[in-house]
């Protein structure tokens, strides 16, 4: 998005990230620094100096077979043993999808063999640290830990006590893609939430494995964004999942970004129909390219996991509020102008024929009440900036704040520890405002990626923020006293309550906790009830 529509840049951000290419070899011949190398389950990996004092661990296998010929469409495998060593030095290729120079990772080689995951740690000896563990957005159709911007060693190099992991996991028509009601489906019955399970083995190899490294098992954070602050927030709902991690940061996702049975099965049969095809053996048969390019185009948007009944529950919603995650400490958050990002990346022309798309879809789905309520908040709804429309504040309430709060309100009826935040610096680049993605550059301390945020943030700001999320992961409290604070002022965040619904607002130059009401950040009566009609 954004710099797509630049050819220059678009070439110069290819030619930047294809240049990170490298292919991970075994080693033979027992000439290798032992001091980089790592034994775990699955073989030894040296990995390579980052900086003084960071090591990255890149392109890791998590399964003892990537998922490709027979595997296609299958449940992903756990690792077997296995004595070789094997550098560690190059990212694995990154799952299949249409390449995106606004999200410029997806520009790095792909392959269906793409179950990496990477590790950074200090060079240090230490041990027991807290592991922190990322999975990048994309709206599960794009991405990959290559992005520039979640690149690990300024995180480690400014944190040395935390052990940093990203993973890739499978995603569009191949990590979620109904296949199990076709003529021939019934040998796929996970395809629909294949990407998630990809991330509990990856879990479950870094909970076997990153003792190695000096983490501790015991204390992992798993966070992420836009579809990866859905995927941490589906996670906890697996069965069996939480065993291998116990505190969650969501940026700007939630299980809004699922979609029914029968939305899925009607996805599926649109790219069926396009392609030609019948089965699952015909869709083999299709040429890859051809196949991703399709259901690019088809669906874009709405490449959500499934509410199967089977991995996930139904009623994510209620699984909170019922107790499923009480046990899971919570930080989660969203963005002051989500909806600015795609007005940037669509273009104003082609964001509003979006939107005029979806809200009809949306309207269609409610009562003639429900419709009221909606368009009555539009009416009210004070717009971002004159060149947008209404239908960027209703996206920012349907997509984003209502999902964020629900989650709230639910974790907490359940005694569950809820930490909320608004983020409400503005980006440099006209559209944006505080759009969507604007805080990961911060959150991984790259200053230096301005593709979306458009100027640097405010150095003291911009370490603070981090500072929380490493608290948080480190104690479940993201507080500050004052010795830990990088403007030496203490930063109390209150927990997320019924009463006061305190959120952390993150404005540029004061962060400070507020009551939801003082800010008004959601509409409760016109728009919180859209919660049940999820985001397709």
């Amino acid at each position: 998005m954004g710099i797509a529509n630049d050819a220059n840049a678009a070439i110069r951000e290819a030619v930047r990230i294809q240049a990170l290419y490298g292919e991970n070899k075994q080693i033979t011949d027992g000439n290798y620094d032992k001091s980089l190398a790592v034994k775990c389950i699955n073989g030894t990996f040296v990995g390579r100096k980052m900086a003084e004092n960071v090591i990255a661990y890149k392109g890791i296998p998590f399964v003892g077979k990537q998922p490709v010929g027979e595997l296609r469409w299958k449940a992903p495998v756990d690792c077997v043993s296995d004595d070789g060593v094997y550098e560690a030095y190059y990212f694995g290729r990154i799952p299949r999808q249409e390449g995106n120079a606004g999200q410029v990772g997806s520009l790095y080689p792909q392959s269906e063999e793409c179950l990496y995951l990477n590790v950074w740690k200090a060079a240090d000896c230490g041990e027991k640290k807290p592991v922190m563990v990322w999975i990048h957005g994309g709206a599960f159709e794009l991405g990959s830990t290559v992005e520039p911007r979640e690149e690990g060693t300024n995180f480690v190099q400014e944190n040395p006590d935390i052990i940093l992991v990203s993973i890739e996991y499978r995603m569009n028509v191949f990590g979620f893609f109904r296949l199990s009601h076709l003529p021939d489906g019934g040998d796929y019955p996970d395809a629909q939430n294949l990407g998630l399970l990809d991330q509990v083995k990856a879990l479950k190899w870094v909970h076997e494995n990153i003792a190695a490294f000096g983490g501790d098992p015991d204390n992992v954070t798993i966070f992420g964004e836009s579809a990866g602050g859905a995927s941490v927030t589906l996670l906890p709902l697996i069965e069996g999942s939480q065993k291998d991690f116990r505190r969650v940061i969501a940026e700007s996702g939630s299980p809004v970004f699922t979609r029914s049975t029968e939305e899925s099965i009607a996805c599926t049969n649109e790219v069926m129909e396009s392609l030609g095809c019948k089965t699952v053996a015909d869709l083999q048969k299709v040429d890859v390219e051809k196949f991703v390019k399709t259901a690019s185009a088809l669906l874009g948007l709405r490449v959500w996991a499934e509410r199967d009944g089977k991995i996930l529950p139904i009623d994510p919603y209620a699984a909170y509020a019922d107790g499923a995650a009480k046990h899971v400490d919570f930080l989660q958050g969203c963005n002051k102008d989500e909806m600015g990002y795609f007005v940037w990346g669509f273009g104003l022309d082609g964001y509003n024929a979006f939107a005029d798309d979806r809200k009809a879809k949306k309207l269609d789905q409610l009562t003639a009440d429900e419709k009221a309520l909606v368009e009555s908040y539009c009416k009210e709804a004070k717009d971002v900036s004159p060149e947008y429309t209404c239908d960027s504040r209703l996206f920012d309430q349907i997509v984003f704040i209502a999902p964020l709060f629900r989650m709230s309100e639910n974790q907490t009826k359940a005694g569950g520890r809820n930490y909320t935040y608004f983020f409400t610096p503005e980006s440099g680049t006209p559209l944006i405002h505080s759009g969507h993605a604007i805080e990961l550059s911060v959150v991984f301390n790259h200053p230096e990626e301005t593709l979306v945020t458009g100027r640097a943030l405010d150095e003291t700001f911009c370490k603070t923020l981090r500072r929380m999320w490493v608290q948080f992961a480190k104690t479940g409290n993201p507080s500050l006293t004052a010795d830990i604070s990088p403007d030496g002022k203490a930063k109390e965040w209150p927990m997320y309550d019924l009463k006061e619904k305190y959120v952390m607002v993150f404005d540029e130059f004061n962060i400070h906790p507020e009551k939801e009401a003082e800010r008004k950040i959601l509409d409760w009566e016109k728009t919180y009830f859209l919660t049940k009609y999820y985001c397709i």
